[in-house]
């Protein structure tokens, strides 16, 4: 299989090379509402000669790779082109109520996810739908695309506002309102329709024109366009072998998908690599499932936060339930090594296994070049934060005892009761899977569902723009060899 790599190649053992660290709204991917529809297009390759984005820059008057937006954006005249699939009349009108109670518990929370969408972010028809939507996006483009809300702009439900028709506007031009909603002061319509808005954006679904919320709505449709087109271009470098069951990781909206006959199953949490420990995009095979894992620190985290641990604490690896061992597994005096951390360490650092383990409970191996995996943690109240990217790498999963037994459902004795049973002993147990299951770590930051629904989250490690910038530097060449004699042939 070929990899998808678009910056991190040279990444191992979940701990990567700093970049400059930067929190922005990362939030769950949530009900499938619907946005504007999308006519099929036929395929074609859309990052040489001539991009989707580049159409609708040259159509609309707006720089192609540029990194911000026209001061101001023409508010267009008729946004028909993008009325929603379905009517907002007749659409399933989401929960009203103001905050939903938070969930508590990992069987919660991942039932909860689950519950709200049972379509994939990733399978085999995705490159192809996202070319339908970057398509779409481009003819909202064409037409103005959509007006700037003020950013101290207030809404009451009730109560008419100075801007609530500007946000009717802006609400129809995305699809997220029937075009015939055009009129009136902030009801429960203008209520559900910021809430669609708010489960495609990956923002909480309160209803309420929160700043997040006005932030999303302000991002220029160059932008999502950018993001559709960033999207595409990672799929179509990337090569994975679907199966009737497989897992799929987006970095970006931090949640893991368990896919069996084309519907997502299982759906969990995950917290991934920090900004600058960022977790890599690659494809894999599920190995195996242990239970009450070691672990074994990764030498950079042992010569940089381990030894400035003992530096500081002589009895910090003690009181972590860690012991040194040398080349050929025998025991060291902690004592007697060198913690300076000046050179790379000759020895290895491992943890026992308990509940102060860091990789919690459970493990899931996936050999891979990077060598990170996924796994249960100790820290499980890091869940129910919004932001999750706190990791070295690897991906934590919410409620891996479940993934474990869906990973292992094809084995009776491996039932949920018998793996926690299994757990509750104390004792290790490495259990292979009868078949290798297929998993991916992509990043996506835009992508439309089989329901038509397109989905935007957060570019976290600012990936989008460094490919983009790459793939307009290959354009622009092929564009100077398609006009020289003896290079011609290099853009056929």
């Amino acid at each position: 299989m070929r990899r998808a790599q678009p910056h991190n190649a040279r990444f191992i053992f979940c701990n990567y090379n700093p970049v400059a660290d930067r929190r922005e709204s990362q939030l769950p991917q949530t009900n499938p509402f619907r946005s504007a529809p999308f006519v099929a297009h036929p395929k074609a390759p859309i990052m040489r000669n001539m991009t989707v984005l580049a159409v609708a820059a040259l159509l609309a008057g707006t720089p192609a790779f540029g990194e911000t937006a026209p001061a101001a954006l023409t508010q267009p005249q008729a946004p028909a082109a993008a009325k929603p699939a379905v009517a907002a009349s007749e659409a399933p009108a989401p929960r009203t109520s103001a905050k939903a109670a938070p969930a508590s518990t990992p069987e919660q929370r991942s039932a909860e996810a689950l519950a709200l969408s049972h379509e994939p972010t990733f399978d085999e028809g995705s490159a192809q739908r996202i070319r339908e939507a970057a398509l779409s996006y481009s003819d909202i483009a064409v037409r103005g695309g959509w007006p700037e809300i003020p950013t101290d702009a207030k809404f009451a439900p009730g109560a008419a506002g100075a801007n609530d028709e500007l946000l009717r506007k802006r609400l129809i031009i995305s699809g997220d309102l029937a075009a015939d909603q055009d009129r009136g002061a902030f009801d429960q319509t203008l209520a559900a329709a910021v809430k669609r808005f708010q489960v495609r954006h990956g923002l909480a679904a309160t209803g309420g024109v929160t700043a997040r919320t006005i932030a999303a709505l302000n991002v220029p449709v160059q932008k999502r366009i950018k993001q559709l087109e960033a999207s595409l271009e990672r799929l179509d470098n990337m090569t994975f072998a679907f199966g009737p069951r497989y897992v799929v990781v987006n970095i970006p909206a931090a949640f893991a998908e368990a896919i069996e006959n084309d519907a997502v199953v299982r759906r969990y949490r995950v917290i991934v690599g920090k900004t600058e420990k960022p977790s890599p995009t690659l494809t894999a095979d599920i190995t195996s499932v242990n239970l009450n894992p070691t672990w074994t620190v990764p030498s950079s985290i042992t010569e940089t936060e381990i030894s400035a641990h003992m530096r500081k604490d002589p009895g910090y690896l003690a009181r972590m339930h860690m012991e040194v061992r040398d080349a050929h597994d025998n025991p060291i005096d902690p004592q007697a090594v060198d913690w300076s951390g000046t050179h790379a360490p000759n020895f290895t650092v491992r943890q026992q296994n308990g509940a102060w383990n860091a990789l919690g409970a459970v493990k899931i191996d996936m050999p891979n070049a990077y060598s990170v995996y996924m796994h249960d943690t100790n820290q499980r109240n890091l869940f129910s934060d919004d932001y999750r990217f706190d990791s070295h790498g690897c991906s934590r999963v919410d409620n891996v005892r479940d993934l474990a037994a869906w990973l292992l459902k094809d084995q009776p004795k491996w039932s949920r009761a018998a793996i926690d049973a299994a757990i509750a002993t104390g004792e290790r147990h490495d259990i292979p899977v009868t078949r290798k299951i297929p998993v991916a770590w992509i990043y996506l930051t835009a992508w439309m569902t089989r329901d038509q629904t397109v989905q935007f989250r957060n570019d976290t490690y600012h990936q989008d723009e460094q490919l983009l910038e790459a793939t307009a530097e290959e354009a622009a060449f092929f564009s100077q060899a398609g006009n020289h004699p003896l290079t011609a042939h290099l853009a056929q």
